[in-house]
Parts: C-alpha cells; structure tokens; sequence
C-alpha cells in the first residue's frame, strides 16, 4: 500500500511525528503537498469534500487505501499496528497510544509559549504575554512533562518507553526533545542535566540508520518559526 500524507508543506508541525513513524518503517508514502501546487490543491478539496463520510477536522491525515485517518496520535495508533511499531498486546497498544495523547497535550503548551492568546495573532502582538507563558512553562510546565516521561523510562529499565522496542511514541518522544532543544537552548541544556535518560533515547532515536538517513535528507523540513517549535531568544530563560 502506497500512503498518502496530507500536511502543510513549510513546517515540520504535528505532521513531522507521522512522517518518523512512516521513515521508520520504511514505508511507501508520498507528502502529498510537498510534491507540487497541485498537491496542495489536493490537501484543500479532501478537507472540503462533501462526500467524504469521516471528513478530518484538519492536517496531518493519512490516506490508507479506503481510509482517511485524521489526528496525528489516530494515524499512530493505526500505523504502529501495520507496521511493528507498537505492542501487539491491547494493554501495550492502549499505554503507547496513552504516552501519545500526553505528548499531544505538551504540544499545546509548547505551542503556548508563543502564541498564548491567539493562533491568528503574530507573535510580535502578544509578546508580553508570551515571555509570561514561556517563563511558566520553563519553571513549571516543561520539568513537569519532561520528568514524567524521564520517570516512565526509569520504570521499564529497556532504554524505551513501552517494552522492549522501539515505538512510536519514542520517535515523538525525540521529536519534543528536538524541538525544545531549538526552541529552547538555554533551558534545555538546564534541563537535560537531571534527566539523561531522555538524552540517551533521543540519541538512540537519531543514530537508526533510517532516521539517521531521514534527518540528513532534503525530506526533513527545518525547524523555523511557522512551526510548533519556534525559538524567540527573549523565551529561552
């Protein structure tokens, strides 16, 4: 099966977590809106189309066949049962898709480091606000959600978060610690310190020879500031 990714073309965003799962896997797939104008065009008439019975709410979706799968922890769910990237047991498949949607929940809070007030203003709109959010979230947010899953690690003792083998939620995993370590240098570094395990999975994550070859390859688009993860220096304290 060939699958199609329909996601915004410029940034890496809630998509790029698809994306390492479909690079991982070693999977047949083309994003769909990066292949040319017409793909765009592509992305745009299946959001709006009426005969769509399970129409998504927005990007990423996943074409699979007959199958529009819309929510990026949904298409991970899906995914990690075609493609060995989840337990085949219901309790494992139920506890990856669990650290899924906790990871959706930090992405909320990062994304509300910049934008706190509004998504359809621009940053330089809500500036004051977002050094307030950006400060908490440093001091508060961020150990807390970095701790967690830092204590999940230490519990199941195999360098993954759930058994064995890799999963899924481990390649979103190093997807977080990528983008805060871009969004958030400084803080990072401070971070980090008391949390090496999530250092060393992020490493073990980035040296597969897949993603290794993925991240080195024109199909990872670079962090910048349309994303999820955008770096303001005056945030990173």
């Amino acid at each position: 099966m060939r699958y199609e990714l329909y996601y915004w073309p410029e940034i890496q965003g809630r998509g790029e977590f698809v994306r390492l799962a479909l690079e991982e896997a070693a999977a047949d797939y083309v994003d769909v809106a990066r292949t040319s104008s017409k793909g765009m065009s592509a992305l745009v008439r299946l959001l709006d189309d009426s005969k769509v019975n399970t129409p998504p709410f927005a990007p990423p979706f996943l074409r699979a066949g007959k199958l529009i799968i819309g929510q990026t922890a949904n298409i991970l769910f899906f995914l990690g049962g075609q493609h060995r990237l989840a337990p085949r047991t219901e309790a494992g498949r139920l506890w990856t898709h669990q650290l899924q949607l906790t990871m959706a929940d930090f992405l909320v809070e990062i994304h509300d480091t910049h934008h706190p007030i509004g998504s359809g203003l621009y940053y330089e709109d809500q500036r004051k606000e977002a050094q307030r959010r950006a400060a908490d979230f440093l001091q508060s947010r961020a150990p807390k959600f970095l701790g967690y899953f830092d204590d999940v690690l230490t519990r199941n003792a195999s360098g993954y978060l759930v058994g064995a083998r890799l999963t899924y939620a481990d390649l979103s995993l190093f997807q977080i610690i990528d983008g805060l370590r871009y969004a958030f240098p400084k803080a990072m570094r401070r971070l980090e310190r008391k949390r090496q395990r999530l250092t060393t999975l992020h490493a073990r994550v980035a040296g597969r020879p897949r993603i290794a070859a993925y991240l080195a390859s024109e199909r990872r688009i670079p962090f910048n500031t349309q994303g999820i993860f955008r770096h303001y220096k005056e945030l990173d304290e």
